[in-house]
């Protein structure tokens, strides 16, 4: 009998200590929480399952048919190869698609490559093919690994460098020396703007023959039936001797576990303890939020300008842009939980202007980009968050980009207003008054042209998506476009209850649309009334409730409206034509999860809102750590009843970015109702107008 009870204990304590250790993993290892097949379907994200590291230009993942913007989807069962370049998220059918590598049986270039089974999580990618093909690729900074095997018959690799995602492909140049190919690859940019130049070094193992198929094209022939293939790819923005030094000797699974570690390391940055499917979205987004823009600079801090000129930094210089969209999320987020990384985006931005900026593309980018509207902004956010920006070195590029500003169309009026705010903010913080005042009164311009299409919601065209010129929206939803100057905007829409009124009414009759980025502001302007309460409840519908979405990007109110969830952890997880735009979305939910919300960029201040778990800890590299604990946690309660920074009572409704770094303790009482008394003291409400 004792003998049966200690066999008991001890499995007993061996399930404990089992249970203990998936606990304590699954808190440490939160790239096991990340789903990177979240948003890889349809039109619902536009995402791949790519093997990526963080901020890596090298991203090698599926090519399948059909496809979404990224090259892959998920229910797509037929596979062209493989490809090594992208940007996650992002409109123009893409950007990306380059050197495509298809593993073939006989020689044959048609080879039918039918999915059977795929597993991937950050970092890794791998896949069985019904043929008995079978791939696994991983990837670390501008360093890949492909792992092929072949049923025992003759077999090799289709290595296509000119393909690329909508033919966007121009020239490349290349050298073969042996089972080494190396060479540059051109390419346009994201809807055709721009072209940019990759170097590349690709040695293939277990390589018989390297058999030209055209100019662009090529077999490499397998020489050992019963052993695989491998390629091993360097990228550099450079020159082709880094792109060579790249390549490393170790094995995929050490690659695999070396990527692991560096994506664990980044992602519990942030931790977060609640409900575990909440959890696993949570650092499926977080994921997203990491991969772009991307580390273009060599180790010795060599890179190559925007210009095509070759240049060394003393700080790691970034590339691959889509600052229009994720200045409004992603670039907070990161400026918060990932200062080191955000100071060189930051100084990379301002290291733009020297060698010609432009709102697109340049035609020597080092890497696939989109855009960088707004730069303006970001710049002006960085300063005052604390990040060294030498304003006076690029102050006559600002004013020219300032002086190009567009006021063609109602929205451009109303982005180039704020854009005007900033270059006079960045200004006098330079010292230069005059300056400041002149692009101070352009920005409070904005009242003008508000006034002209923005006051009366009476016509019939204010909920018509592209009415009157606008690019992606509708009247209703510009409207509410000055953040920079929130007291001004509700002094023009006839003052406080008006504003609450009509901000109610856009609410109430779904004229929000989450699926892009002109409106991603509005729940949040709540915060800036006497109502705030209201801006917690938006935040939480809009992250985990049921919503009603009229508005997608081909079509206007009326049509088709989507009825659910807007975030969901699975292949189909947006809305439609809800691209996730380098990582903007993804932020957007990542930033209100835990309880914080951008008032406005450009200025360091975070609205407070609810957080969907029932503790948050944000550690820095300095060892700070900022830890928000929600008291009367239920996971259905989102309205705020009290709020202690630091064991002191917190009656206003934000905190600066100082205050967050500082670290500490962040107390939150959560209730079924919302306490209608706490948040409306001492607001912080953006003014410029006095």
């Amino acid at each position: 009998m004792k003998r049966l009870v200690l066999i008991l204990l001890v499995i007993i304590y061996s399930s404990c200590k089992e249970k203990e250790n998936i606990s304590i993993n699954d808190y440490n290892n939160p790239a096991d929480r990340a789903n990177v097949f979240l948003g890889t379907s349809g039109d619902y994200g536009q995402l791949s399952p790519a093997a990526s590291s963080p901020f890596n230009m090298m991203s090698i993942g599926p090519q399948t048919n059909p496809h979404i913007h990224t090259g892959y989807d998920h229910y797509a069962r037929e596979f062209k190869g493989f490809t090594h370049t992208r940007i996650e998220g992002v409109g123009c059918t893409g950007s990306g698609g380059n050197i495509l590598i298809k593993p073939v049986l006989n020689e044959d270039v048609h080879t039918l490559l039918i999915k059977k089974k795929e597993n991937a999580h950050p970092g890794f990618y791998a896949v069985t093919f019904e043929n008995g093909i079978s791939a696994k690729m991983s990837v670390k900074t501008n360093f890949g690994i492909e792992h092929y095997e072949f049923p025992k018959q003759k077999s090799g690799l289709l290595i296509d460098l000119s393909y690329a995602f909508v033919n966007r492909f121009i020239s490349e140049a290349h050298n073969i020396n042996g089972n080494l190919i190396s060479g540059y690859i051109d390419t346009k940019t994201t809807c055709d703007a721009g072209i940019y130049r990759i170097y590349y070094a690709l040695r293939i193992s277990n390589l018989a023959q390297l058999k030209p198929l055209d100019e662009h094209r090529f077999m490499a022939i397998r020489q050992d039936t019963m052993a695989p293939m491998e390629v091993r790819i360097g990228f550099s923005s450079v020159n082709i001797d880094y792109a060579l030094k790249r390549i490393q000797t170790l094995s995929i699974r050490e690659l695999e576990e070396d990527t692991t570690i560096n994506w664990n390391k980044l992602l519990n940055r942030i931790q977060v303890q609640g409900e575990a499917d909440r959890e696993k979205l949570f650092y499926s987004l977080l994921y997203r939020a990491l991969q772009a823009p991307f580390l273009i600079s060599e180790n010795d801090g060599v890179y190559r300008a925007i210009d095509g000129s070759v240049q060394t930094s003393d700080f790691p210089v970034y590339n691959g842009w889509a600052i229009w969209d994720n200045y409004r999320e992603q670039f907070p987020l990161l400026s918060l939980a990932y200062p080191n990384e955000f100071g060189s985006i930051a100084k990379s931005i301002a290291n733009l202007y020297p060698y010609g900026k432009q709102n697109w593309a340049t035609n020597n980018e080092p890497s696939p980009t989109v855009r960088t509207e707004h730069a303006l902004v970001v710049l002006l956010d960085a300063y005052k968050k604390g990040y060294p920006i030498n304003i006076e070195t690029i102050k006559d590029s600002l004013i020219a980009e300032a002086n190009r500003l567009d006021y063609s169309s109602p929205d451009k009026a109303l982005e180039s207003s704020y854009d005007n705010w900033a270059i006079a903010e960045l200004l006098r913080i330079n010292g230069d008054t005059l300056k400041s005042l002149k692009y101070a009164k352009k920005a409070l311009n904005y009242k003008k042209f508000w006034k002209m299409d923005f006051a009366d919601l009476s016509k019939n065209d204010i909920d018509v998506m592209q009415a009157r010129g606008l690019y992606q929206g509708t009247i209703w939803q510009y409207r509410w476009f000055a953040p920079f100057d929130v007291a001004g905007l509700k002094e023009l829409a006839g003052g406080e209850d008006a504003f609450i009124k009509q901000l109610d009414q856009f609410f109430s009759e779904n004229n929000y649309n989450h699926a892009n980025q002109p409106d991603l502001q509005v729940p949040g302007l709540y915060n800036a009334t006497t109502q705030p309460w209201k801006s917690q409840k938006l935040f939480r519908n809009l992250m985990l409730d049921t919503v009603v979405q009229n508005y997608f990007n081909d079509n206007s109110k009326g049509i088709d409206p989507f009825i659910g969830r807007i975030y969901k952890n699975q292949p189909k997880a947006f809305l439609r034509t809800m691209d996730d735009d380098a990582g903007t979305m993804s932020s957007w939910f990542v930033m209100r999860s835990i309880g914080l919300s951008p008032a406005n960029i450009g200025s360091p201040i975070y609205y407070l809102t609810a957080p969907i778990f029932k503790s948050v800890e944000i550690t820095w590299d300095n060892e700070k750590s900022l830890k928000i604990k929600v008291e009367n946690y239920n996971k259905d309660h989102f309205y705020i009843q009290s709020a202690q920074l630091n064991g002191v009572e917190l009656n206003r409704n934000w905190l600066t970015q100082e205050e967050l770094t500082k670290g500490g303790n962040l107390l939150i009482k959560t209730g079924a109702h919302p306490n209608k008394n706490w948040g409306i003291e001492n607001q912080w409400i953006s003014n410029y107008g006095k």
